[in-house]
């Protein structure tokens, strides 16, 4: 009789992270897979279904106006119990720090399946930051079976909290799968895109062009204002140079950029991208400055440094290897470190030439081939 597999997730990140896994799952004849979203974010993961021509099995389609972490939690723990009953999987897999991935976790240990945490391991130590990632990563290595680990830090955290060593696998990270095949299928002659049509009529591709992007709640209010006063000052002093900020929808950062940037003539504001465009603009781009944890992993295998504007990540292997700098939001530091990656080469190719510590794209078949030795 074939394992079962259910793989779930719930937010465009994981969704991304996860394609490769499912696809290669519905390909490999020893185990029956199938795929549960909760849509915790419900119009960006439909964008990356699409892409990665995904169809899921179940869909909870939590995401409700005003939600907040309470109702969310409890929401996808009852949302799984009908779910977990009618499939009956032997192994359950999430991913990363969402609510979905440790609310998942709880519910697969209450069906008896076994837990497989795909991007085990990443720790900054401090629960409240970022919130509520750090405790959710926490609470579901501490639930999962199994863990596969992006990196051997990932790996050295997890044995720290007495995770046995025989259950954890160190894989690299699956983004790097997902952007590979993502690029590749972008850069195709026959692909076509609305987004990206958009973006090469905005942009001048021969100018040095700045991606960025920002949505952390530990960065709303005053830390955001220093970001965009930043961004500003940057743009100002450089018109050789375009500012691209895909811009989050949420009130608390949509507001505050577009009152202090729209007018500026070299930066060009637009609405959320969907996966595609967004690999593409990031391989268009010359650095990026993003407080995004996924973009720390995929920018370097891309050549792209990338300035973190927070102030500890979950992902140090980046900024040991060098391939990325906490700047946090001082905006005379991200203002500094900017411009001597544009004015300095070999500064700028110290970053943008580091290998990528996240792994080299076969990170998917690694967690297969573990799950058969099983």
């Amino acid at each position: 009789m074939k394992k079962k597999n259910l793989i779930v997730f719930g937010t465009r990140p994981e969704a991304i992270k996860m394609a490769p896994l499912v696809l290669q799952f519905l390909n490999t004849s020893e185990f029956e897979t199938k795929v549960c979203v909760t849509a915790q974010h419900r119009e960006m993961l439909d964008q990356v279904l699409v892409f990665f021509d995904i169809t899921p099995d179940y869909d909870l389609d939590v995401m409700k106006p005003n939600q907040n972490l309470y109702s969310l939690t409890a929401t996808i723990i009852e949302g799984m119990k009908p779910v977990l009953e009618d499939f009956n999987p032997d192994y359950v897999y999430v991913h990363g720090d969402t609510t979905t991935s440790m609310a998942v976790g709880i519910a697969g240990f209450y069906s008896g399946a076994k837990v497989c945490h795909i991007e085990a391991g990443l720790r900054t130590f401090d629960r409240q930051y970022p919130f509520p990632e750090e405790f959710n990563r926490q609470l579901t290595g501490k639930i999962a079976d199994y863990h596969f680990a992006p990196t051997n830090l990932s790996k050295e955290n997890l044995l720290a909290e007495n995770t046995s060593e025989k259950n954890i696998l160190v894989t690299g990270n699956t983004v790097i799968d997902a952007l590979l095949y993502g690029i590749d299928k972008v850069n195709a002659k026959n692909f076509k895109d609305t987004e990206i049509e958009m973006l090469k009529e905005k942009l001048d591709l021969d100018r040095k062009i700045i991606l960025v992007t920002g949505h952390r709640r530990e960065n709303h209010g005053e830390g955001l204002l220093n970001i965009c006063k930043a961004l500003k000052e940057i743009a100002l002093a450089n018109k050789d140079v375009q500012i691209i900020y895909p811009v989050h929808l949420n009130p608390n950062v949509k507001g505050p950029v577009h009152e202090l940037l729209a007018g500026v003539d070299n930066i060009i504001l637009v609405q959320p991208l969907a996966y595609p465009a967004f690999i593409w603009l990031m391989e268009k781009s010359y650095l990026i400055i993003t407080d995004s944890g996924g973009i720390q992993e995929e920018a370097p295998s891309l050549g792209k440094p990338v300035l973190v504007t927070r102030t500890t990540t979950e992902r140090p292997e980046a900024v040991e290897e060098g391939t990325v700098l906490l700047v946090g939001t001082d905006s005379d530091k991200i203002t500094s470190e900017t411009h001597k990656l544009l004015n300095d080469k070999a500064y700028y190719n110290g970053m943008s030439l580091r290998h990528n510590p996240y792994g080299d794209g076969k990170s998917t078949q690694k967690i297969i081939s573990f799950i058969k030795e099983l």
